[in-house]
């Protein structure tokens, strides 16, 4: 595990609690400090638990951020060439453009748990963190197979439910349904800020809620956001224009009910695809077809729960 941050943290800490044996670096003397105390083994440097990595033929798990993966992923070029190699970070189509140009011959599967919070570093991790959650695995057609299994066993082991996807499917998705609430939050948070202390005092559920993300750190939220600036630039300009199209309508007419219906329609949606029955699809992982099958119902809402040899069980709605 390289970071030991709140996912990298929390994914060792999973992982160890099903069992699997475990080890980890990060560049912080904090988060290393608390895991060791958490009776954790943390190697010295980075390249020294890469090196183990490599003697142990171990997979790599890289939980550090964007603005670090390039000189991460030398030292993994550097002392662990020939591992199987995946990550945690919360944009894939910058990630895989990396490795394919640090490490071209790297044996990697992209993997994002859709999990977290607006704290960070180790004492912000949990072994539950995962539990119920979605971790998207990248599927693409020259996905490495054998590769792709063991980082979807490391996600069902961690308690999450596996969502197949592409590289450029999972970004311009995570732009809408989490880089933009990043966004939206720092600009509503900003605006309420700005209604001065009578505004802050009669701040409550809508406004804590709807700008709980902004918490995060900075950094690590304009990192994530400027890694997917392509997806996120088409998810900004759909969301200015239902709110240039809700502020003609409050401005000429005074009304919003085309605005609010439509997001109370598509929160029950969500909460629909939460909630709904679903039907198991099994997929044969030693068809040619698997990957391509297994991508198609990631696209259609699909989970993967379990791996049953060479079978794939899918839910479906």
């Amino acid at each position: 595990m390289i970071g030991l941050g709140l996912i990298g943290g929390s994914v060792m800490r999973a992982a160890s609690a099903a069992g699997r044996a475990t080890w980890g670096a990060t560049a912080s003397t904090t988060d290393a400090e608390a895991a060791r105390a958490a009776g954790f083994t943390v190697e010295a440097s980075v390249d020294d638990a890469l090196r183990r990595a490599d003697e142990e033929d171990a997979l790599i798990v890289l939980a550090v951020p964007l603005t670090a993966l390039a000189e991460v992923l030398r030292s993994v070029s550097a002392y662990a060439p020939g591992c199987r190699l995946t990550d945690v970070i919360s944009v894939k189509g910058a990630v895989s453009e990396a490795v394919r140009k640090i490490n071209p011959y790297a044996r990697y599967v992209g993997g994002h748990p859709m999990a977290g919070t607006s704290r960070s570093g180790w004492s912000a991790g949990s072994a539950e963190l995962f539990r119920d959650a979605a971790w998207v695995v990248t599927t693409e057609d020259d996905s490495d197979q054998e590769v792709w299994t063991e980082v979807v066993q490391l996600a069902l082991a961690c308690g999450a439910h596996v969502v197949p996807a592409s590289a450029s499917a999972h970004d311009d998705a995570v732009a809408r349904i989490s880089h933009l609430p990043h966004l939206l939050a720092a600009v509503l948070a900003s605006v309420g800020a700005s209604g001065g202390p009578l505004s802050l005092a009669l701040a409550a559920g809508a406004f804590g809620d709807g700008t709980r993300v902004a918490g995060s750190r900075p950094e690590l939220v304009q990192a994530m956001c400027e890694g997917n600036r392509a997806a996120l630039l088409d998810a900004v300009d759909d969301a200015l224009g239902r709110l240039g199209a809700a502020r003609g309508s409050l401005a000429s007419t005074g009304g919003l009910a085309a605005t609010v219906n439509a997001g109370h329609l598509a929160r029950r949606e969500l909460e629909q695809h939460r909630s709904g029955t679903r039907h198991a699809v099994k997929v044969d992982l030693e068809a040619r077809d698997a990957l391509t099958n297994l991508r198609d119902l990631g696209n259609k809402g699909g989970r993967l729960t379990a791996l049953d040899g060479t079978v794939a069980i899918v839910q479906m709605l």
